[in-house]
């Protein structure tokens, strides 16, 4: 089965970005199938979430300066079907770096190429850090499909046009012309106010053909499992956000055909025909 690559990318901070990260990939690997999380944010936020520490010479920057490989960098996470690529501070020096290499925005294309082509994953998901810089442009050129977490806030809408636009001149210029709006993860929903209901509105008048059913809320638990290392599905198994989580992990699942397809059952041949 081929292995689709997504990558999770929102210019504005603060919107469920590395949350929707992790507990997406938590959600595909309970449902067996099997995930990768890499953690291109050096504040290495994701990688602390799914419970790894942060350590030197652990995260993408050695092999996207052409030191190592990315295979070398896996780390599995308490979770079966479940692992992470982590990230480190000193990612943040690959921003000056990479700026200064030819085709600087297909390294990190070329650095996955030998992780999708392993066989060992059929979700790579890329958490980015939030601004739009080298890291986040080598995620879209590295990506099949963009996954874009948007806050139920009108400021949020701002950030969803600029990197729709961003999309379009990564294709137009042919870096990546078959990058796909995979979806709209609504998050932070707080069905008390209207605001919350006007947002998801107008997005969907905009993108009602990209923006997934599922609508994440608000909830002090989301906020809280990261501190405690843990997906949500660990932390409280039965909280709003953890029955969200797992409702938007099977609706990625079937709009990307990521589950494998069981073998048809045999037909048994009809019995023949007694001779007269």
């Amino acid at each position: 089965m081929p292995c689709t690559v997504f990558t999770i990318a929102n210019q504005k901070g603060g919107v469920g970005k590395t949350t929707t990260a992790i507990n997406l990939a938590a959600a595909l690997a309970e449902q067996k199938i099997p995930t990768l999380v890499v953690d291109l944010d050096p504040q290495a936020n994701a990688t602390s979430a799914l419970g790894i520490e942060k350590q030197e010479g652990k995260s993408l920057y050695g092999p996207l300066r052409g030191e190592g490989t990315a295979l070398e960098m896996v780390t599995p996470t308490a979770w079966p079907n479940l692992s992470v690529i982590p990230s480190e501070v000193d990612l943040a020096a690959i921003e000056i770096e990479l700026a200064q290499q030819e085709n600087y925005l297909l390294k990190l294309r070329a650095v996955l190429d030998p992780i999708r082509n392993s066989g060992n994953y059929r979700a790579i998901i890329l958490d980015c850090p939030p601004a739009l810089g080298m890291l986040s442009m080598n995620s879209l050129a590295a990506a099949d499909h963009l996954l874009i977490a948007l806050q139920c806030e009108y400021m949020a809408l701002e950030g969803l046009g600029q990197i729709l636009k961003v999309v379009d001149r990564l294709k137009t210029a042919g870096v990546n012309p078959a990058l796909d709006i995979g979806g709209v993860v609504m998050t932070m929903f707080d069905s008390r106010t209207n605001l919350s209901k006007q947002v998801v509105d107008e997005v969907k008048q905009h993108l009602s053909d990209k923006i997934f059913s599922t609508v994440i809320p608000r909830t002090v638990r989301l906020s809280e499992a990261p501190s405690f290392g843990k997906p949500i599905f660990a932390y409280d198994n039965a909280s709003p956000g953890a029955v969200a989580y797992r409702a938007l992990g099977r609706e990625v699942a079937t709009r990307f055909n990521l589950k494998d397809k069981p073998a048809p059952t045999p037909v048994a041949a009809a019995p023949a025909a007694p001779s007269a």
